[in-house]
């Protein structure tokens, strides 16, 4: 029994340098996600067959993604066991996905999971260097503009137009008939807004003051229709004046309207 200790001994001894050279492996060979991965599946494996798989997957709030990309995005698949599913990463996972603003997941033993997720809404859509997105109303970046359901979304453009637009279009809101005018606003120098209109017309708000240069805008077009005239550029940016820039045919109109003038009053002389 003596003689059989050292050899007991010995086999324990060869065993724990097996584990320490196969441990230096794979840390020296950068197999540890490898190695782990396979853990895992034996791990969830194990706990399948003893019962603690997931039977059932209880999923609310998904709107823009559908039940298929909210499982992949939580990283559960068909060998996924409850027994072991780290609830608190999933959830982690699920919102570093950018349509997704909040997560939760609860078990319900013995084979019942429950996800719920809050997704962010398309706000609108940002455009810059050419490239449109859709954004959500913090400005967060939903992804590129695809879905022909988003065209009627608001378009914004310019370098930080997509976390200054909610403030914007929340006064653009306040005038809907104005609104509707709208084709795009455009951030200029991240300090202020252009509006152009759907029939051409642009409208140069002010930096500050834009509320009340918008009150201004739409009393004149409801005195004057002034945003269906002749008119290329509506500079508001000064407040005690308004700067208009007439098309070149309404222009071109108006010097020989100037020029007969003279002519008329001669005659009538």
């Amino acid at each position: 029994m003596c003689a059989g200790l050292p050899r007991a001994a010995g086999l324990l001894a060869s065993a724990i340098f097996m584990l320490a050279t196969l441990a230096y492996g794979v840390v020296r060979g950068d197999h540890v996600p490898t190695v782990a991965a396979i853990w895992q599946d034996a791990r969830d494996w194990a706990a399948n067959i003893a019962g603690a798989h997931i039977g059932s997957v209880a999923l609310s709030g998904h709107h823009h993604l559908t039940r298929e990309e909210v499982l992949a995005i939580a990283g559960i698949t068909g060998r996924t066991s409850l027994l072991f599913l780290d609830v608190e990463h999933a959830r982690e996972q699920l919102k570093e996905n950018p349509w997704i603003a909040d997560a939760t997941l609860l078990k319900l033993y013995p084979r019942e999971l429950q996800i719920s997720i809050k997704e962010r809404a398309a706000f609108a859509l940002w455009q810059k260097n050419g490239a449109v997105r859709v954004i959500a109303d913090d400005g967060t970046v939903l992804g590129p503009y695809v879905a022909p359901r988003l065209v009627a979304l608001p378009l914004v453009v310019g370098d930080g137009a997509n976390k200054r637009a909610k403030e914007h279009l929340d006064l653009l809101d306040s005038h809907p008939a104005l609104r509707d005018l709208v084709r795009a606003s455009i951030l200029v120098g991240d300090r202020r807004w252009n509006l152009r209109l759907k029939n051409g017309l642009e409208v140069r708000l002010p930096e500050t003051g834009t509320a009340a240069a918008l009150e201004r805008l739409v009393a004149l077009d409801r005195e004057k229709n002034l945003l269906t005239r002749d008119i290329v550029i509506l500079d508001l940016r000064l407040p005690d004046r308004i700067t208009v820039r007439l098309t070149d045919a309404a222009a071109a109109a108006r010097i020989e309207a100037l020029k007969d003038k003279p002519k008329k009053k001669a005659n009538d002389a």
